[in-house]
């Protein structure tokens, strides 16, 4: 298995000509266990679809002196709404890896989700999205509870100790999703000097050894949940909710945010695209808490839209891979930048100055509510 580290060649005008590019730059089996999905892939492409279902509804001679896209979460304030979700194994796609995502997503203000599967370690992933000219949003720091509830909170402090201002815990992940493009195409594992960096043993002179296996159990509770807000002061997101009941509940147990998910297809599939249940879980919450949200965000058409049917921000995955394939650090900020821009420019064609005035009425037709 080969990780290339071409250099990018052809420009790129929108996230999915980067798509292209990365797929002819990558090792098939590589590029096929960054793009595939869960079982007939029907919800991973549901998650692009589903946004082509909803219009919008502009309004014209708004007299728009300014488009403002800035948000705050967390403390962290961002330049757009727009955090990148946590993916596993960057350095597979570039040899730098989460440093250079690090550096570009620093560099666009907005927030890196670390993912506990990431090929640098946190640390130093926290150093590069550093900068002594510009500080960055901050980093925050995916978690999946392991059956060692120990060695849960050492990672978690870990992350804490490395600065990361928010913990996103995936809940969405009883078992393995079965990805049967990854079983044709032969991914099976990380070639050799590659590993889950995050996911060393802590040892007693404050260094990491022994790398241990991620474990997936159907045994995770709620109960968890209360643990988990005696484990860490960092703000709490769960990652990976679908259903409008499992948003009430972690409004009872006291999360700080919710993270409407399917795993960009990769766990059940035939589930709803994620914008499809995104407008009854932003009832059910009422405001109380942020809500994000991510899956085939491709457009910055797609960030209006959820935006307007309730997310306070949208997270981009797979764009950032595909960025980072084929540019490296410039190539994962040119994607960011490209969303940006059409998020800039369709703010001033739908005549909104500002991401916060949008709500449903920009959505045609503007009753829409629950289930698309």
């Amino acid at each position: 298995m080969s990780i290339s580290s071409t250099a990018k060649t052809e420009p790129a005008y929108s996230l999915v000509d980067f798509r292209g590019q990365a797929e002819q730059i990558l090792d098939p089996r590589i590029y096929g266990f960054f793009a595939g999905g869960a079982g007939d892939e029907v919800s991973l492409r549901e998650n692009e679809l589903a946004f082509s279902r909803l219009k919008l509804l502009p309004r014209v001679l708004r007299d728009l002196p300014a488009i403002e896209t800035e948000v705050t979460l967390f403390g962290c304030r961002l330049s757009m709404p727009v955090i990148v979700s946590p993916t596993a194994f960057h350095r597979l796609a570039h040899p730098d890896g989460e440093r250079a995502t690090a550096r570009a997503v620093a560099a666009a203000e907005t927030v890196m989700t670390v993912s506990m599967a990431s090929t640098v370690g946190i640390e130093e992933i926290a150093t590069c999205a550093s900068s002594p000219s510009k500080p960055s949003p901050g980093l925050w720091f995916q978690c999946y509870f392991q059956p060692d509830l120990g060695f849960t909170k050492a990672v978690i402090e870990r992350a804490e100790a490395a600065g990361a201002r928010a913990l996103v815990v995936t809940v969405d992940s009883p078992t393995f999703g079965r990805r049967e493009r990854d079983l044709r195409l032969g991914f099976t594992d990380l070639p050799p000097g590659l590993c889950c960096e995050n996911m060393r043993e802590p040892q007693s002179d404050g260094g990491y050894g022994t790398v241990r296996e991620f474990s997936f159990t159907p045994r995770y509770s709620w109960e968890h949940v209360e643990w988990l807000r005696k484990a860490t002061q960092l703000p709490i997101l769960l990652k990976g909710i679908l259903d409008p009941e499992d948003a009430r509940l972690a409004l009872d147990y006291g999360v700080q945010g919710i993270f409407v998910s399917n795993h960009g297809g990769r766990q059940l599939d035939g589930v709803p695209a994620t914008i499809e249940v995104l407008p009854a879980i932003a009832d059910a919450v009422a405001g109380r808490i942020p809500i994000l949200m991510d899956g085939g965000i491709r457009r910055g058409t797609d960030v209006i839209k959820a935006l307007a049917l309730g997310a306070t921000a949208v997270g981009i995955g797979r764009p950032i891979l595909w960025g980072l394939a084929v540019g490296g650090q410039s190539g994962v900020r040119e994607v960011l930048e490209i969303l940006r821009l059409e998020l800039l420019q369709a703010l001033a064609l739908c005549g909104v100055a500002s991401v916060k005035q949008l709500d449903r009425k920009i959505i045609h037709p503007p009753s829409i509510g629950g289930f698309l």
